[in-house]
């Protein structure tokens, strides 16, 4: 996220005076540890997970592939195979691992599906090739390191002959890429069991290195509130006719009028929630003085911060307001017919404050103006954001703090999706932190070419899960 053209001081002269008070100067001091003989053996596992092409498609049967991925997954961690008890649904997994108690059972999540592999790689995509402390391949980062790290710590565990003080569920899908149903599948599974998880921690956030352009170093940036998502199609109609008397307002021209009305004077209204609030403002001081002066001041500085993010910066103008991204349109079939019918389609991401209802009456209103029928598709709202000064919460920046010695925790707000937000009906602490480390090549490869991760990320990941284990006493 590039703040550079906000916070330069030319800019700031052309907005007026900014005043406050400048916070203390920070600096991220954590730097990865290195441990050569873990790395290698865990690269290696990771390699063997990543060889064997994982890769979902909406609507379509996959089962007998991911049953394939179980073996493999069993000859990797012999002991959590043995030891837990293993419900596979639609190769979808749950494992159970009964603890002393079963009063604040914890849910350890990442998915086995990858998304396709498309374009030229460097190395080929499931290659799990290992260079120069580099592994390769689709899903490294998305989430099979995750995964590997979940079941190497608890098989690390069982190993040493630990018993959890409460219970532990492994839960992973193998539809989390293309939303589907194996997630919901899961949760229906512990809802049956009566199971209510204290909680929940899945994919989102990471160990992410200058999360924000200007402020160096590694972050924890944990996931508290995932926005909602929603696809929506506008449909112009009209008698059709020829081309080459066109008549005024066709459903192509209502269409192009309503896009430019929403990119000129959108109706979704940009605020700061809490958690951004806590986001900018933990970051601040770890920024140079004009960036610590404006958002270290946030109460002074939101009227002018609300206007000037989403005008500058799509990243951050996302984390203020719903979103509309218009994707997808279709007109006439032939080049001299008016379409009869036009159609336009969205994506939608549902912030809190304008959530999923008020947003589709605003951008609804919108359409009427121009004679549009608007259908909402598919989707849902945004989750209930995670209390930051919750138990579990403070669970996990305890971990964070003990396996990860001077890094710093940031609350953290996603724009994407994730499977946690189908365990939020049983959870009231659903966290999105994967314990690897994010820099700029593994932001640019997940869903992109080239997907890789550092392997001192594993050592650090796997202890992560099992500490996390060991303290939810």
């Amino acid at each position: 996220m590039d703040f550079k053209k906000i916070v330069m001081p030319e800019r700031i002269r052309e907005i007026g005076n900014i005043k406050g008070i400048m916070p203390e100067k920070k600096v991220s001091e954590y730097v990865p540890a290195i441990d050569s003989i873990r790395e290698a053996e865990y690269a290696e596992k990771l390699a063997r997970m990543v060889r064997y092409e994982t890769v979902s498609y909406p609507d379509t049967d996959q089962r007998e592939k991911f049953l394939g991925f179980h073996k493999v997954l069993e000859e990797l961690f012999p002991l959590v195979h043995s030891s837990l008890e293993k419900t596979e649904i639609d190769g979808n997994l749950l494992f159970f691992w009964k603890g002393n108690s079963s009063e604040k059972p914890m849910v350890l999540m990442a998915h086995q599906d990858v998304v396709p592999a498309e374009g030229e790689w460097e190395h080929e995509p499931f290659s799990g090739d290992i260079v120069d402390g580099v592994i390769w391949g689709r899903g490294t980062a998305d989430t099979k390191c995750s995964l590997m790290a979940i079941f190497q710590g608890v098989e690390e565990l069982l190993k040493a002959g630990f018993v959890p003080a409460n219970d532990v569920y492994i839960s992973t899908s193998c539809t989390e890429e293309v939303n589907g149903d194996g997630c919901p599948k899961l949760v229906a599974e512990l809802e049956r069991r009566g199971v209510k998880p204290y909680l929940v921690c899945d994919e989102g956030g990471a160990i992410v290195e200058e999360p924000i352009s200007g402020i160096p170093g590694y972050y924890a940036m944990i996931g508290v509130l995932e926005k909602g998502i929603g696809n929506v199609c506008f449909t112009a109609k009209s008698n059709g006719g020829h081309s080459s008397y066109p008549p005024k307002n066709s459903p192509i021209a209502r269409l192009a009028g309503f896009v430019t009305e929403m990119e000129k004077n959108s109706p979704l209204k940009a605020d700061f929630e809490p958690e951004v609030e806590a986001m900018f403002s933990t970051l601040a001081p770890y920024g140079p003085a004009y960036m610590r002066l404006l958002f270290g001041n946030l109460e002074l500085n939101k009227p002018l911060l609300k206007k000037l993010l989403p005008e500058i910066s799509p990243q951050a103008g996302a984390l203020l307001k719903t979103t509309i991204a218009f994707t997808m349109q279709s007109g006439s079939d032939a080049l001299n017919v008016l379409p009869q019918e036009a159609k336009l389609y969205a994506n939608m991401r549902f912030i809190p404050h304008q959530a999923l209802e008020e947003s589709l009456a605003a951008v609804k209103k919108v359409a009427d103006k121009y004679d549009l029928e608007t259908e909402f598709i598919s989707g849902n709202d945004c989750c209930e954001p995670v209390d930051i000064t919750s138990d579990a919460y403070k669970l996990v920046e305890s971990v964070i703090g003990r396996v990860f010695p001077k890094l710093p925790v940031c609350p953290y707000v996603m724009t994407g999706g994730t499977d946690a937000k189908f365990y939020q009906k049983i959870c009231d602490a659903c966290i999105r932190f994967s314990p690897v480390l994010y820099g700029p090549a593994q932001m640019k490869g997940m869903h992109g070419i080239n997907e890789c991760l550092d392997i001192c990320s594993l050592p650090g990941a796997v202890d992560f899960y099992k500490t996390i284990i060991e303290m939810n006493s």
